[in-house]
C-alpha cells in the first residue's frame, strides 16, 4: 500500500449495538473500494473483519479490526468495534485514536443500549459523530421513527444528509440533500445512476434540504450573515460549512442504507472522504512541528503469527527497520517491518506518517497503552482508559501438568486485553481470572484451550471467609512430654479477647519470671502459626489479642517448641469457649444506574443483604447508589446488573471491612466446609 499524507487519511471509528451492522458495512465499504472481489458475510464466516474462530462461531465482533479503504485517494482507517458490552473496552481503545465515530443504526430496531453507551463515549472524548441507518431494506424499516427517536433521547442537531427511497422490499436508493437528486442503486457492484427525485418526495426532500443549509451557514459566520440575508449558498459554500460544522462537533449528519444488499455505500464513502476531517484538520499546531511519538492502543496475541501492536502516529513518522524509545518502560525497540492490516490479512508499508494508523510485530516490551517515540526526545501520550473487570472465575487446568503450559498462556492472553486479570490467591490456593462478563470470560477459556492447547476447568472463587471471637477467656495450656532423655515442657495462661481492629496483638504480662523472657518469642510464633486456622471453619483468625499473663518452666526440659505447641493448645481450648463467629468479607459499591432502574436496583440490593449508604444524582438522568454489600452476594453482580439494567449500568467495588455472617447462613457455611475438608 501508498504512504498516505496526513491530510489524505480518514480515522474512524465504527461503533453501535451488537446486530446493528457494522462488520457487514464495513465489508461494504471494502467491497466497494475494490479490496474484495466479492460480499462477505458474517452470517457464513467470510466477512474480512471478523476472522477469530470465536467471531465466525457466534456471529459477533469480539475484537476490534482495522479495515484502510482507499476511496478518492484517501486511506480511510475504518476500526470495526465489538457491538457486545464485554468487549467495550476494545470501543474505548478504538476511541483513543479515532478523529470522528461513524455511529451504525438498524432502521428496524433503533437506538439500543450500546448505540447510548457508545454515543455518551463519543461525548466523552468529543469525537464527532455520523449516523449510518442500515438495514433499509428490512421489514419493519423506518427511518423517520429512527430520526425521531435520535432526536429525543440524544437532543442534538441530527441532520438528514439524505432520504431513503421508499423502505423494507421496495428500499432501492437514496435522495441525496446536497445534490437534490435520486440515486438509484445496483446492489450487484454498489454502482448508481442518478434520477428526478419522485414527485410524491420532493416537498419532504426541499422541506429537508432547509435544514442541511441552515446547519451549512452555522458552520461559517460569514455563511451565516449571507444566509440570515436571504442570499442563496453555492454548493461549494454548502459543502466548507458542513465540513467546518462537522469537525466543530455542531450537528449530527444522518445518511442511509443497506449493507447487505449493497445500497448507499457509496455516498457513505464519498461523505466519508469529502466531509470527514483529517488529522491535520484537528490538530492544535501542525504535524510537523510535533515530535515523533505513536501510541500502541490494542494489541494481539497469537502462538503462531506472535505479538501484533496496532498504533497511531501523533507526530513525526515511523519507518521499517528503525529504532524506538518507550518511555513506560525505559527500553528501546527495533522496528523490523511496518505493515497494515485489513482484517486478518497484511500489507507492507515503508513508513507510516503522522495521523496514520499501523502496525508492528515482534516488539519485545511494549504493551498496550505505551507510548513509542525518540530517545532524545522524548514524549508519553496518555494511555487508553479500559473498564475494569469485575467477573471472576477460578480456574485450573483438567490436566494436572499443565500449570506451566497454563500461565505461560494467561500471560499472552493478558498482555493482549487490559479488561483481563490473573490472580493467585494464596489463601484459597486458587488461580483468579476476572474479566468483564460471561462471554468475555468464556471466549477467553476457549482461546486457552484452542489457540494454546490448554483445557481449564472453572468454578465459582471461594469466599475468604474469617473467624473472630466474641467474649474474653483466660486458658491455660500445658504441653509436657517424658521419654527416654531430656523431655519438653511448656505451660502457660494466656488471656484472649476481642481487639478493635483486624490485626493480632500479642502481650505479655508475666510477673516474677514465671515464664523466661526467651520464650515470649516462641508464645507468639506459636500463636501467629495457629490462627492460620479458626475452629469453626478453619479460616483464620483476624481482630485477636493474646495476653501471656502466667505459667511455669523447667529448667531443664523447656524449649521454645514446648512453648510455641503450649501456646497454640491454649489458643484452640480457649477459642471454643470464647464465642466464635464467623465473618465475611463486605465490600463497598458504587453503582450508576439510569433513574428509572433506581427502585429494582435497590430491592436487588436488599434482597442481597446490603446497606444503600447513599444516592447521588448525576449527569444524563442518572444515579449513583452507594451500598455495602457481603461479597458472597454479588459474585455474579455484573450479570444481575446487566439484566436489571439492560445494560445500561456499570458499578465499582473495593473491601470495606470484615462483619459477622448471620447465624443461620453461618451454619450452612460452616457444615460446607467441613464436607469439603472431609474429601480432601
Amino acid at each position: 500500500m501508498k504512504v498516505y499524507e496526513s491530510s489524505r487519511i480518514r480515522n474512524i471509528a465504527v461503533i453501535g449495538h451488537g446486530g446493528a451492522g457494522k462488520t457487514s458495512l464495513v465489508e461494504a465499504m471494502l467491497f466497494n473500494a475494490g479490496h474484495t472481489n466479492r460480499l462477505g458475510k458474517v452470517d457464513d464466516g467470510t466477512a474480512t473483519t471478523d476472522y477469530f474462530p470465536e467471531e465466525i462461531k457466534r456471529k459477533i465482533s469480539v475484537s476490534t479490526a482495522l479495515a484502510p479503504c482507499e476511496w478518492k485517494d484517501c486511506k480511510i482507517n475504518l476500526l470495526d468495534t465489538p457491538g457486545y458490552a464485554d468487549f467495550f473496552g476494545e470501543v474505548k481503545g478504538a476511541l483513543r485514536v479515532a478523529d470522528s465515530v461513524l455511529l451504525v443504526l438498524c432502521a428496524v430496531s433503533g437506538i439500543e443500549v450500546q448505540t447510548e453507551i457508545g454515543w455518551r463515549e463519543a461525548d466523552n472524548t468529543n469525537l464527532p459523530k455520523v449516523v449510518f441507518i442500515n438495514k433499509m431494506d428490512r421489514e419493519n424499516a423506518n427511518f423517520d421513527r429512527v430520526l425521531k427517536q435520535m432526536k429525543e433521547f440524544f437532543k442534538k442537531n441530527i441532520i438528514p444528509l439524505q432520504l431513503p427511497i421508499g423502505a423494507e422490499d421496495n428500499f432501492s436508493g437514496v435522495v441525496d440533500l446536497l445534490s437534490m437528486k435520486a440515486y438509484k442503486y445496483n446492489p450487484k457492484d454498489g454502482s448508481y445512476q442518478d434520477e428526478e427525485i419522485p414527485e410524491e418526495m420532493i416537498d419532504a426532500a426541499q422541506s429537508a434540504r432547509e435544514a442541511v443549509i441552515e446547519a451549512a451557514a452555522e458552520g461559517d459566520d460569514e455563511l451565516l450573515l449571507k444566509y440570515l440575508d436571504g442570499e442563496e449558498l453555492s454548493d461549494d459554500e454548502i459543502h466548507t460549512g458542513l465540513k467546518t460544522a462537522f469537525m466543530a462537533n455542531s450537528f449530527v449528519p444522518v445518511l442511509c442504507g443497506s449493507a447487505l444488499i449493497n445500497t448507499g455505500i457509496r455516498h457513505l464513502l464519498d461523505f466519508l472522504a469529502d466531509i470527514v476531517p483529517s488529522p491535520v484538520d484537528i490538530a492544535e499546531k501542525p504535524l510537523t512541528e510535533e515530535p515523533q511519538a505513536a501510541l500502541v492502543f490494542k494489541t494481539l496475541a497469537d502462538p503462531y503469527v506472535g505479538k501484533l501492536n496496532f498504533f497511531r502516529v501523533y507526530g513525526g513518522s515511523l519507518k521499517s527497520d528503525s529504532a524506538v524509545y518507550n518511555p513506560n518502560r525505559e527500553k528501546e525497540e527495533k522496528i523490523g517491518q511496518i505493515f497494515t492490516m485489513r482484517g486478518k490479512n497484511q500489507e507492507t508499508l515503508d513508513e507510516v506518517k503522522a495521523g496514520d494508523i499501523a502496525v508492528l510485530a515482534k516488539l519485545q516490551e511494549t504493551e498496550t497503552g505505551d507510548t513509542l517515540c525518540k530517545k532524545d526526545n522524548q514524549v508519553k501520550l496518555p494511555g487508553v482508559e479500559f473498564p475494569e473487570p469485575m467477573l471472576s472465575v477460578a480456574i485450573e487446568p483438567k490436566s494436572k501438568g499443565d500449570e506451566d503450559k497454563l500461565s505461560g498462556a494467561i500471560g499472552k492472553l493478558i498482555e493482549a486485553d487490559p479488561t483481563l486479570r490473573i490472580e493467585k490467591n494464596a489463601e484459597t490456593k486458587e488461580t483468579v481470572l476476572t474479566g468483564t462478563g460471561e462471554t468475555h470470560l468464556d471466549i477467553v477459556l476457549e482461546r486457552l484451550h484452542q489457540k494454546f492447547g490448554v483445557e481449564v476447568t472453572s468454578k465459582t472463587p471461594s469466599i475468604p471467609y474469617r473467624e473472630t471471637l466474641r467474649g474474653k477467656v483466660q486458658q491455660e495450656g500445658k504441653y509436657k512430654k517424658q521419654t527416654g532423655g531430656r523431655g519438653q515442657y511448656g505451660h502457660v495462661w494466656l488471656t484472649l479477647e476481642p481487639n478493635t481492629d483486624d490485626e493480632f496483638v500479642f502481650e505479655e504480662k508475666v510477673f516474677g519470671g514465671a515464664v523466661p523472657r526467651q520464650y515470649f518469642p516462641a508464645v507468639e510464633k506459636g500463636l501467629r502459626e495457629a490462627i492460620v486456622e479458626g475452629i469453626l471453619a478453619g479460616y483464620p483468625v483476624i481482630g485477636l489479642k493474646a495476653t501471656l499473663y502466667d505459667g511455669s518452666y523447667h529448667p531443664v526440659d523447656s524449649s521454645e517448641m514446648a512453648f510455641k505447641i503450649a501456646a497454640s493448645m491454649a489458643y484452640k481450648k480457649g477459642m471454643e469457649k470464647a464465642d466464635p463467629v464467623l465473618l465475611e468479607p463486605l465490600m463497598d459499591m458504587e453503582i450508576l444506574v439510569p433513574e428509572q432502574f433506581m427502585g429494582d436496583i435497590m430491592g436487588d440490593l436488599n434482597g442481597k443483604r446490603g446497606r444503600i449508604m447513599g444516592m447521588e444524582p448525576q449527569e444524563g438522568g442518572m444515579q449513583l447508589i452507594k451500598a455495602q454489600v457481603p461479597l458472597a452476594e454479588i459474585q455474579d453482580y455484573p450479570i444481575a446488573l446487566k439484566s436489571i439494567t439492560q445494560g445500561r449500568g456499570s458499578f465499582k467495588m473495593d473491601f470495606a471491612s470484615y462483619e459477622e455472617v448471620p447465624a443461620r447462613t453461618a451454619q450452612e457455611i460452616i457444615e460446607k466446609r467441613k464436607a469439603e475438608q472431609e474429601k480432601e
